[in-house]
């Protein structure tokens, strides 16, 4: 009888629906059918949410200017032309500022040496992304809302007669917004090496002179090192480096000041890709893996998402409790 129905199967093919088998051992022959067509689609998604530090080193040449140091006070910029009209704040606005001359002040120009400041900074970033996969490639896009703290800026030369320069704001948000373009390189078991850069634009802080300051766009290159932990959840660790500028203009006199301010990232996440099938609609079905009931074709409603599918029976539980703990190192365990 069995080798009847096996001819019968490779001679005509499975069955598309129920209502071709006539005897119940042919519904063994039915064709599952598995997710729609909109499911099969969207089962092409992930998305992914991560935090993590950021380094930021904001640095600025002052090329056309001049620094004037007076005794316990801040610097102050300065036109070649005129020593006595200047600037107090160089970087989120301009702020003008009447210069005075002492004694014992120190005056350095760009005109005879390079001249310029640094400032180590930090960032907290919180980062949402969603992308589609082609086999091995990746495309999509994300937003990013960033908590930056900036640190005192630094003379780059001249560190023993300059004091350090505190900009008008201390910290502020920073709002980027990106495609992403990428491609998994290297895989070992579960894990998953992926090359990926991100390009787009940012928003600085509502502190900074938006109608002063011209952005550019940012690129972000990062390696990405995914553990699979089930069928559609994945944890990863991401670092990144990132680089980005933008030009603060002097309007009354034409000039400008180029601030980079490119980061070092390490982002820490999570994705999770929308499931193809739907999950079994039994509430006491107890199936681990993916099942059929008919021939329609339903994912585990006991299996959870963090733990890899065993495509024969689940593996909700690959270590029994006679293995587990003390009783591993028991020649009986009962």
């Amino acid at each position: 009888m069995f080798c009847s129905f096996a001819a019968f199967k490779d001679a005509f093919g499975q069955y598309e629906n129920e209502t071709d088998a006539t005897i119940p051992l042919e519904h063994f022959y039915i064709k599952r059918q598995g997710g729609s067509g909109i499911r099969r689609i969207l089962s092409k998604v992930t998305f992914g949410l991560s935090t993590g530090y950021g380094s930021t080193t904001f640095k600025h040449e002052l090329e056309s200017f001049g620094v004037l140091q007076n005794p316990s006070a801040p610097p102050k910029l300065f036109q070649p032309s005129s020593v006595t009209t200047g600037y107090s704040n160089w970087f989120n606005r301009v702020t003008p500022s009447t210069n005075t001359v002492q004694a014992s002040s120190f005056l350095v120009n760009s005109d005879t040496t390079t001249i310029g400041f640094k400032s180590k900074s930090f960032n907290i970033p919180l980062r949402a992304t969603v992308h589609l996969e082609f086999d091995r490639y990746r495309i999509g896009g994300g937003y990013s809302f960033e908590y930056t703290s900036i640190g005192d800026f630094k003379p780059t030369s001249y560190g023993d007669r300059i004091n350090d320069f505190s900009p008008e704001v201390s910290n502020f948000f920073l709002k980027k917004y990106f495609v992403s373009l990428g491609g998994a390189v290297y895989r070992y078991y579960e894990y998953l090496l992926v090359v990926d850069a991100n390009i787009g634009g940012y928003k600085l802080g509502k502190d900074f002179d938006s109608g002063s300051i011209k952005k550019g766009m940012f690129i972000n290159l990062g390696v990405t090192v995914e553990r699979e932990m089930s069928e559609y959840f994945k944890l990863f660790v991401r670092p990144s480096y990132e680089i980005k500028s933008y030009t603060l203009n002097f309007t009354e006199t034409g000039e400008s000041i180029n601030h980079k301010f490119n980061a070092f990232y390490v982002n820490v996440g999570a994705t999770y890709r929308i499931p193809e099938l739907r999950k079994c609609f039994l509430k006491t079905c107890k199936a681990q893996m993916n099942h059929a009931h008919g021939n329609r074709e339903y994912r585990s409603r006991v299996h959870p998402i963090y733990k890899k599918q065993n495509p024969h029976y689940g593996e909700n539980h690959p270590v029994i409790i006679k293995y587990k703990g003390k009783n591993k190192k028991k020649l009986n365990p009962y």
